[in-house]
């Protein structure tokens, strides 16, 4: 249950952040985020990808990463910084490792593999602390009288977080 409660969290923040990304910046990078976790969220059963899907994982995120990367010298960096470790997170969730390499189920069906216990236990890490911090800001800002699209990202921004927390968690090794 927990897992069809995080694809349903993710999808739907996802889709809400698609239809908001002509009118907020980083509204579609959060849109790819959401989407691509609901998505590694599936269980088995529901969709069980071919052997090469990890390779689409790593080009589509390996990419935002890129883009992320790129927006780094251009200007503030605060969710540049965020949506890099984010993007090269879900990258390291889809590499096959381990098991998954010769074809058994990993934490996320066949999404994925295990991971490294140091690399992970850092994003969780990041993660928490992340969205502990973020997850205090739209309470601040609406007393202020914030600008509501990009409260809207910030909000989609503090989902992804805590579902990046339960997805990391939930990986073997």
């Amino acid at each position: 249950m927990a897992g069809w409660l995080l694809v349903a969290l993710c999808g739907v923040t996802g889709l809400y952040c698609l239809a908001r990304r002509s009118r907020c910046e980083g509204a579609g990078r959060e849109a790819v985020m959401g989407l691509g976790m609901a998505v590694m969220g599936l269980p088995p059963a529901v969709f069980a990808p071919p052997g090469w899907w990890w390779a689409v994982y790593a080009a589509v995120f390996g990419a935002e990463a890129a883009r992320a990367a790129w927006n780094l010298w251009g200007g503030p960096r605060g969710h540049h910084v965020h949506h890099l470790v984010g993007s090269l997170a879900m990258v390291y969730m889809a590499l096959p490792t381990g098991d998954a390499v010769h074809g058994a189920h990993a934490a996320h069906g066949s999404h994925g593999g295990g991971g490294l216990p140091l690399l992970t236990g850092a994003l969780l890490a990041y993660y928490a602390v992340w969205a502990l911090r973020a997850g205090a800001r739209p309470a601040r800002a609406a007393a202020r009288g914030p600008d509501a699209g990009a409260e809207a990202v910030a909000g989609c921004r503090v989902v992804m977080a805590v579902a990046m927390l339960v997805m990391l968690a939930g990986m073997p090794g």
